[in-house]
């Protein structure tokens, strides 16, 4: 009885002791590498660097605490990540679109690698296997405009579908190219507003057509959408865009006769109008005279 009585105390008193420990608070103190994160949206793509930064801290970084000829996380602690909304290109290399931990190789010369790995759980390089890579580019380091002390990614030279990728550390910087399909996401992005337009939305199918005008190929089908706007709701605003397609395919006659239309309905609704009246009003003086 004894025996079970001095079994049943001990359970006792550990239970206690497991909850009196587990309900204690985790102190957040500062981290060494401070976790940081980068987002941009390049064209119509969102990208994401989920990283900690480390300190240059007087040590001599590369080929001294990231050695070359090995791996490296690219930050600290976890493995930083990074996330491609869409399929795009990285280097001229098609990345399709995830979430992928981000290496680098460095080199004693001129050429470093950057490498994709589709493993999002590893801690540093732990687990790290390389047929899990996706991509394997190829980067040249070049000697930053100054000292960088923390290490950090950033984006630079954003341009309608394409932009750079950059981490810099100590006097080391490296460059990667960024290119998204513009045109593929826009168009999905069309299909699928046109499919769940409501049916008094005029205003969808004149702005999907607009998008158009600088792309021939599509101009029958913005045509269409155009002309769907109209028969919607007609007004100044989609008459306009119907005139410049016209003008678009050199019949100014018809793009004439559509601008004066939009004149016309414009000064129905004045004040939405006005911003628009001085391209139209010259768009159809000149247009009369090509006819």
């Amino acid at each position: 009885m004894k025996k079970y009585l001095l079994y049943f105390f001990l359970l006792a008193a550990f239970l206690l002791f497991a909850g009196s420990t587990t309900s204690y608070a985790q102190v957040q103190l500062p981290q060494a590498s401070p976790a940081a994160m980068l987002r941009q949206t390049v064209g119509l793509t969102d990208i994401t660097v989920n990283y900690h930064a480390p300190g240059a801290k007087g040590r001599k970084v590369f080929g001294g605490l990231v050695p070359y000829g090995q791996l490296w996380r690219a930050g600290a602690n976890e493995a930083t990540l990074v996330t491609f909304e869409d399929e795009l290109f990285l280097n001229n290399e098609r990345v399709p679109a995830g979430t992928y931990s981000f290496f680098i190789f460095p080199q004693s010369d001129t050429l470093w690698n950057v490498v994709l790995n589709k493993d999002t759980t590893l801690w540093g390089l732990e687990g790290y296997n390389e047929l899990d890579d996706v991509a394997y580019l190829e980067v040249v380091p070049h000697k930053s405009a100054e000292f960088v002390e923390t290490m950090q990614f950033s984006f630079s030279d954003i341009g309608t579908n394409k932009a750079n990728l950059n981490l810099a550390w100590e006097n080391t910087e490296i460059t990667l190219s960024i290119e998204t399909d513009i045109e593929k996401k826009a168009l999905e992005n069309i299909q699928y507003a046109l499919a769940h337009a409501a049916s008094d939305d005029w205003y969808t199918w004149a702005q999907c057509a607009e998008y158009m005008l600088p792309r021939k190929e599509h101009h029958a089908k913005a045509l269409e959408w155009i002309n769907k706007s109209i028969a919607i709701k007609e007004n100044f605003y989609n008459n306009w865009i119907k005139a410049k397609l016209y003008a678009h395919n050199n019949e100014f006659q018809v793009a004439a006769a559509l601008s004066a239309k939009a004149i016309e309905l414009g000064s129905t609704e004045p004040e939405s109008y006005k911003t628009y009246a001085k391209q139209i009003e010259t768009a159809y003086s000149e247009w009369k005279k090509r006819r």
